[in-house]
């Protein structure tokens, strides 16, 4: 028989406590995803988590290495624009960061 929370200490790299995002959160999101999304397994949620996770690492560290080719030290939505325009695993993004305005260029009129 398996033993309730085995999944959460396989999937958060050891940790039982708390997670990095709430599971509560999750699961609505989950929930609202469709009509037919009726009830969710207790691990669903973990697996979600810990995969928004490595997305958001990721993300950060290509927007990281955008910061550091600009020699700068504080990491701009420009940079997390960038590392998306220039990795095709995050092509799904494109549509939301190409058209983010540029907070250095001229207000048009």
């Amino acid at each position: 028989m398996r033993q309730p929370g085995a999944y959460s200490n396989l999937l958060s790299g050891g940790k039982t406590g708390p997670h990095s995002l709430p599971l509560a959160r999750i699961k609505k999101i989950m929930k609202k995803s469709g009509e037919d999304v009726k009830m969710i397994s207790g691990e669903a949620p973990i697996v979600f988590s810990k995969a928004c996770e490595l997305f958001i690492e990721e993300l950060t560290k290509r927007a990281w290495a955008m910061t550091l080719q600009r020699k700068t030290r504080t990491m701009h939505k420009e940079d997390v624009a960038a590392a998306v325009m220039e990795t095709d695993i995050f092509d799904f993004l494109v549509g939301l960061v190409s058209h983010t305005p540029n907070p250095s260029a001229p207000l048009e009129s």
